[in-house]
């Protein structure tokens, strides 16, 4: 097998890496696209989080004060 000349040596190598940098590139536009989606999942899971909580509250300030002994209603135990 002849000796390839060095400038056909380099000039593959350079080939090789002008397609690894095309495949990293586009990976990370694929990588750069998820964060962005998991970004926005993120923040609205956050949001519906925030908001049952909120519903939560409003129904824990709705709740008699004294647990609801003096509220008339008979009790799961004394209905039974």
């Amino acid at each position: 097998m002849p000796d390839t000349p060095l400038i056909d040596q380099i000039s593959e190598r350079v080939e090789r890496l002008l397609l690894r940098h095309d495949e990293l590139r586009r990976t990370k536009e694929l990588l750069a696209e998820q964060v962005r989606q998991l970004t926005h999942e993120r923040d609205s899971l956050k949001s519906r989080l925030l908001a049952a909580r909120a519903r939560v509250d409003a129904l824990i300030d709705r709740l008699p004060a004294n647990g609801g002994e003096d509220s008339g209603a008979p009790t799961a135990r004394e209905a039974e």
